[in-house]
């Protein structure tokens, strides 16, 4: 249902990144994904093979129902892994393209910028050109350093290759920050304009754990996040870290690191609530609710919770940002998602 009082205000999700309460408590999340769309707006809304005007037409309908939803901002991300040669074993259930030395030397680095700019300049050119007045796009480059590590390689595969080629391992990771940080540049310096701030999701985590040893990820994962979040602040962005599972053993470095804001969790890991008493006196924080409860409860306990518990987390937080604590993909039901979207208008109400 459109707001016709809303207008958009980048500012209120700037404010968070600042680590400051913002003049209007914003929505976000992760992604909206087209399925969710186009099951919400009775249409199908999909990207794939649309060029020009379609892909114009596409955007304005897509940030369109980020605008009517009431985001002062919506996702984008130009995802990295899914153009890199060989794709796929971040999904599992197979090796990726580099196993060896001479897999790794071999493999085509060069060619993946011109792959990315190819793939993604009409989007966003598209997005350009659609963007109403008050609203920007967060994101970027989609995926992280740990991601595409798991994506070039498979994670059962990196896992072996840690032991049995730590000098592989080693540069492999380099080799993922230099490319990192050579498209984030190009990002930086052809559309900036679109972008309220820079963001980079990398799951370093599960449940119980991270993904790594965590002495693994502070020698060859954060001196690669430390190169693109310098890169971001240099260019006068904030910069927030999506990442899911359990990281408290890192948080503290990560903040060090120098992320303005942290995004994704799990009931099951900590209460939301944690995550505030921990970190809000450093950093701004979004999310706040677990996609269970928008997915097993009806859409009045929804609205309840998000109502009640928003209302405490915003209080108890500098920087605050309401959302989910992941995304929201095709299968989430509509009426959950609204109830939610609408129990965080009644607060701003009050």
């Amino acid at each position: 249902m459109t707001d016709p009082s809303f207008s958009p205000d980048y500012t209120n999700l700037l404010s968070v990144l600042n680590n400051q309460r913002p003049k209007r408590l914003p929505l976000y999340e992760h992604h909206i994904d087209p399925p969710f769309i186009s099951k919400a707006l009775g249409e199908d809304i999909n990207p794939a093979g649309l060029k020009g005007d379609d892909l114009v037409g596409y955007y304005k309908k897509v940030i369109g129902f980020w605008n009517n939803m009431t985001y002062d901002g919506f996702d984008f991300e130009a995802a990295i892994c899914d153009i890199l040669p060989g794709h796929g074993a971040i999904l599992g259930g197979m090796a990726g393209p580099i196993q060896t030395r001479d897999d790794f030397n071999k493999y085509p680095w060069n060619e993946i910028p011109q792959i990315f700019k190819t793939t993604y300049i009409p989007h966003f050119e598209a997005i350009r050109k659609t963007l109403p007045q008050g609203m920007k796009a967060y994101g970027g480059c989609g995926y992280g350093i740990f991601e595409a590590s798991q994506d070039l390689v498979g994670f059962e595969y990196l896992c072996v290759m840690q032991c049995m080629d730590p000098d592989l391992f080693r540069e492999l990771f380099i080799k993922i920050g230099d490319l990192w940080v050579e498209l984030w540049s190009w990002l930086i310096e052809n559309y900036h304009d679109l972008f309220v701030f820079y963001r980079m999701g990398d799951d370093l985590g599960h449940k119980t754990s991270t993904m790594l040893e965590p002495d693994i990820i502070r020698e060859h994962i954060f001196p690669q996040y430390k190169r693109v979040i310098d890169l971001v602040h240099s260019s006068g962005k904030k910069f927030l870290l999506h990442s899911c599972g359990c990281i408290f053993p890192l948080m503290d470095e990560i903040i060090g690191l120098g992320i303005d804001a942290k995004h994704s969790n799990e009931d099951q890991i900590a209460p939301f609530i944690a995550w505030i008493d921990k970190y809000s006196s450093r950093i701004g924080l979004f999310g706040g609710f677990d996609l269970n409860l928008i997915i097993l409860n009806k859409p009045e306990e929804v609205y309840r919770n998000v109502l009640e518990m928003g209302t405490v987390y915003r209080a108890k937080a500098n920087g605050y940002g309401l959302g989910s604590g992941n995304s929201i993909p095709g299968y989430i039901p509509v009426d959950g998602f609204m109830a939610m979207v609408e129990a965080a208008k009644e607060i701003r109400r009050h």
